[in-house]
């Protein structure tokens, strides 16, 4: 890119030095009586032109240029838009970032008429700043601070590339787990609603890293992904999803390393479908039940689409996960009746959006969507131990996205919420995000 961008400058000088050449004249009498000034004044002019030719020259010399990176490339490098920025840089540092601030209103009964006091909630959810430095064409570093509810300070990314090849990226570090449509793909403006899926909070537990290395490439139109990383813990495993287990990076217990994989396959721009799996023992040798250890083994599947297409943008996923020797954890935990464990998870969405203004202004969006979701963290227990009804859950999401500008939105949403313990309480949710 820096090679061709550097011979388009060395052209234009070559070509404005010969153009200049041939319209010169060869002596006073071709001059036409011109005088001497304002020969001259023309060669004054070209040599201006040639200083700000070699200034270009210069800049592109120094790295201080943009590579253009298209929104699909970000998503299989596995990152968002903004995530994305020190790829675009040729040499140097680059800095971006994003932040959700979310409000929470949430029904004053749940489905049964029974009264609840949810009360209301407003979250400065996340401030994030990406910081990268890509050392020269073939390393990069690429990060994601952030600061979540105005106070608590975390990475959620950090590692290094070594760009071997265009199919071929060798990484490592605290790695977004690539599952999913949103965990890697989270910034507030490249999804509809002011919160994120249940199944990509509860199952493929959002934001989800972990400490590893891998693969990472890319071949005509598919796209994958595949790392070793440190396992999930689960010590974290509830009735509710798999989302304590998260190790973030921290002190992370590695007994037990797990692997995840990923294909994505883009057969024309703004379509995706693809899949991942992951597999990994979640005991990390802590647990022992009559004096003996055990195996946890955690795996996951899930399927995903999405396609955008003259304005409308549909969204789909399905996941499930199921673990072996589920009895044993909830023996070893103390976790008895309906706290138990679930031995198979199982969730998933479907979502439709259209962009009212896309055929009009493509650079304001204006899109209402709906989102149905079922998901069941308990589908299915370990003899002896019983589900707990309310675990079984289904959420219609109807709402509206407004951006103003690419990297603006404002969501507001309306959330039904049933479950099979009619316990589920329904939310109005408003979010403001933005991402630069």
């Amino acid at each position: 890119m820096r090679r061709k961008a550097i011979g388009r400058i060395v052209g234009a000088i070559v070509l404005g030095l010969v153009s200049s050449v041939i319209s010169a004249p060869a002596s006073p009498v071709q001059a036409g009586g011109r005088s001497s000034e304002q020969i001259e004044a023309d060669l004054d002019e070209l040599r201006r032109q040639i200083d700000v030719l070699a200034e270009e020259l210069e800049r592109l010399r120094s790295s201080e240029v943009e590579i253009e990176i298209t929104t699909d490339e970000a998503r299989q490098l596995g990152l968002g838009p903004a995530a994305a920025s020190v790829y675009r840089q040729d040499q140097g540092v680059s800095i971006a970032g994003y932040g959700e601030m979310l409000y929470e209103n949430f029904a004053g009964q749940d489905e049964s008429g029974t009264p609840v006091k949810k009360g209301t909630q407003l979250d400065f959810l996340r401030a994030v700043v990406y910081f990268g430095y890509r050392f020269n064409e073939k390393f990069l570093f690429n990060s994601e601070i952030e600061v979540e509810h105005a106070n608590e300070i975390g990475v959620e990314f950090a590692y290094v590339d070594y760009l071997a090849h265009p199919a071929l990226t060798l990484r490592g570090g605290l790695l977004l787990v690539p599952m999913g449509l949103t965990n890697e793909f989270h910034e507030p403006n490249t999804f509809f609603s002011a919160r994120r899926p249940e199944t990509e909070s509860r199952l493929l537990p959002s934001t989800w890293r972990e400490n590893g290395f891998g693969v990472v490439g890319t071949a005509g139109k598919f796209s994958y992904r595949a790392y070793v990383v440190n396992g999930l813990d689960a010590s974290g495993f509830s009735s509710n999803g798999l989302r304590g287990g998260r190790q973030k990076g921290s002190k992370a217990r590695f007994t037990d390393p797990a692997f995840v994989g990923r294909l994505d396959m883009t057969p024309t721009p703004g379509v995706l479908v693809g899949g991942s799996f992951y597999v990994g023992d979640s005991s990390q040798g802590q647990f022992t039940v009559d004096g003996r250890g055990f195996a946890l083994r955690t795996a996951i599947t899930e399927l995903h689409g999405q396609a955008q297409i003259r304005g409308f943008n549909f969204r789909a996923l399905y996941a499930r996960s199921a673990l072996n020797n589920v009895d044993l954890l909830n023996r070893a935990r103390s976790l008895e009746g309906e706290a138990a464990v679930g031995e198979v998870q199982e969730g998933g969405y479907i979502e439709v959006g259209y962009n009212l203004l896309s055929q009009v202004r493509p650079d304001i969006a204006l899109t209402p969507f709906y989102r149905f979701e079922a998901l069941d963290t308990q589908d299915s227990v370990a003899q002896g131990f019983s589900k707990d009804a309310t675990m079984d859950r289904v959420f219609h999401t109807l709402g509206l996205a407004f951006a103003p500008i690419q990297n603006v939105v404002v969501k507001a949403d309306y959330q039904w919420v049933v479950n099979e313990g009619e316990s589920g309480v329904n939310q109005l949710n408003v979010a403001l995000g933005y991402s630069f």
